[in-house]
């Protein structure tokens, strides 16, 4: 599955009624970019009450909408669909190959403290394999035996003394593979209601996708796409 982001948390927008529309933030005969809410889901779960979601919103003024990643019901940010099933593969294809970077940005537990191993630009690196947590479902866990090979890039933004910003950049895409890392170091997120980060207190998780890079497979133009975190 594709998928899946201060002192305090600011005020956020709340999520769009069903009979709003949905304003992109680029749109084009192949794709639509979009700025999920925090608190939509992506695409329909289980249960008449889980229906509306941000795919059925997009499907009521581009038909052809396909999905083709997704985030988290509680992380914000962007997304983008397919308009079509070619260009659906098309790009599907991109993400799956790492051609897309995906940009979060975070604040976690706990003041970070830089790492011994960065690179000139910051970046430090989480490799450890993710599997799913199966008796606590939908959790997922580090699992050393079984897990899928998963690696995640980070850098500090800012660091406070209870708190640290981090930008972060998944370079493999299982499911929630940025806050179970950033659990395993010790500094999970703050608002995660899965993996237990309650204090310092945050009214949501604090987990944004805040930009989207990539060759556009059909006219071969490099997009770069940026939402700035709500809080």
């Amino acid at each position: 599955m594709l998928l899946a982001d201060c002192e305090a948390a600011g005020s956020v927008l709340p999520a769009p009624t069903a009979a709003e529309p949905v304003e992109p933030l680029h749109e084009d005969r192949w794709c639509v970019v979009l700025d999920k809410p925090e608190g939509l889901l992506s695409v329909p779960g289980r249960g008449p009450d889980k229906q509306d979601c941000l795919s059925a919103r997009a499907l009521r003024q581009w038909p052809d909408a396909r999905i083709v990643h997704r985030l988290d019901m509680a992380t914000s940010g962007l997304l983008l669909m397919a308009r079509g099933e070619s260009m659906q593969r098309a790009f599907s294809r991109a993400f799956e190959s790492r051609q897309v970077g995906k940009h979060y940005v975070a604040v976690v537990a706990g003041r970070v403290p830089a790492a011994a191993a960065t690179d000139a630009d910051g970046w430090a690196e989480i490799d450890l394999p993710l599997a799913a947590d199966w008796p606590r479902r939908p959790r997922q866990q580090v699992d050393h035996e079984n897990g899928r090979p998963s690696r995640t890039r980070w850098r500090i933004l800012q660091a406070l003394q209870d708190r640290t910003r981090l930008e972060l950049q998944p370079l493999t895409g299982r499911t929630h593979q940025l806050r179970v890392h950033l659990q395993a170091i010790g500094h999970p997120i703050l608002g995660d209601a899965l993996y237990g980060a309650s204090t310092p207190p945050a009214t949501r998780l604090l987990l944004h996708a805040q930009a989207l890079e990539l060759r556009h497979p059909v006219t071969g133009e490099r997009h770069r796409w940026q939402s700035p975190a709500p809080f």
